[in-house]
This record gives C-alpha cells, sequence and structure tokens, in this order.
C-alpha cells in the first residue's frame, strides 16, 4: 500500500510538473523568436515523452499487482523465507542458489505465464532488475494473451 501511495503521490507531482512545463512552452513559443519556438517545442515533446513513460511505468505496475493477486489466491505465489539484509532485501548469495529452480521451470513451458513471472521473482531478488522487468513483462503477455484466447 506504502508503494502505491508512493507511485500516485509521483504521478501527482509529475502532473504539477507538465502543467508548469506546458504553460512556459506556450510562453516560449508565443514569442515568435526561432530559438524561442525551438525551446518551446522541445518543452512540449519531453513532457508528452515523460507522461507516457509515467503512464507505461503505472500500468506496468498494476498488471504486476494483478498477476501477483491471482497468483497468490491460486496459491502458486513462493514464498518469501530468503534470509534479508538490515535493508528487507534478500541475500543475494540465498537467492542466487535458488534461482536455478525458477529458470528450470521457465526452460520446461516457455508458455506458462506464472513460471516467468516468479522468474522475474527470482531475479529481482538476486539483484538483477533489468532482468526482473523483462520476465515480469513477459508473464503479463503471455497472461493477456492465454485470457484473450479464453474469450475468443
Amino acid at each position: 500500500m506504502k508503494s502505491r501511495f508512493a507511485a500516485l503521490f509521483m504521478a501527482l507531482l509529475l502532473a504539477v510538473y507538465l502543467v508548469l512545463v506546458g504553460q512556459r512552452a506556450v510562453m516560449f513559443v508565443l514569442t515568435g523568436e526561432p530559438i524561442g519556438i525551438a525551446i518551446g517545442v522541445a518543452l512540449i515533446v519531453l513532457p508528452i515523452v515523460g507522461a507516457w513513460a509515467l503512464v507505461r511505468e503505472l500500468m506496468f505496475g498494476f498488471r504486476t499487482e494483478q498477476l501477483v493477486g491471482r497468483l497468490e489466491r491460486e496459491g502458486e505465489l513462493p514464498v518469501d523465507d530468503l534470509p534479508k539484509k538490515a535493508s528487507g532485501r534478500p541475500l543475494r548469495e540465498a537467492a542466487d542458489e535458488e534461482f536455478p529452480v525458477y529458470r528450470d521451470e521457465v526452460e520446461r513451458d516457455e508458455s506458462d505465464w506464472r513460471a516467468w513471472f516468479r522468474l522475474g521473482l527470482a531475479y529481482d531478488a538476486s539483484g538483477d532488475r533489468r532482468r526482473a522487468r523483462k520476465a515480469i513483462r513477459t508473464a503479463i503477455a503471455l497472461e493477456q494473451s492465454q485470457r484473450r484466447a479464453k474469450t475468443a
């Protein structure tokens, strides 16, 4: 719940920023000077890219949360019993020892979104956030395509 509040707070701050930058962008464009127009256009484009990135991240978080809930209801969410550092992050050595179990699960069935999701959690526990996000994105895509196939 705490992270959800933080994400929404950051989204609100970005929205305020976008409004303020948008106002400045219009002011630059209205100067009529070529450099002012260029700065204004840049100030319009960059916040649009920022808003796109924010929406993408919020959707990733929302979809991830949905899959966590589904795995939890199905009783297939891995038990978080790894030893932890004072920061709350798992000890990497312990996470690395457990990692092959999840990697092998994906290798046995690459179309199983649950296996991909658990692999993403294992990557995250091992400290590899980039691969964790990629595995979870794969899980999200597989789950969505399976859901669409059922409704078709």
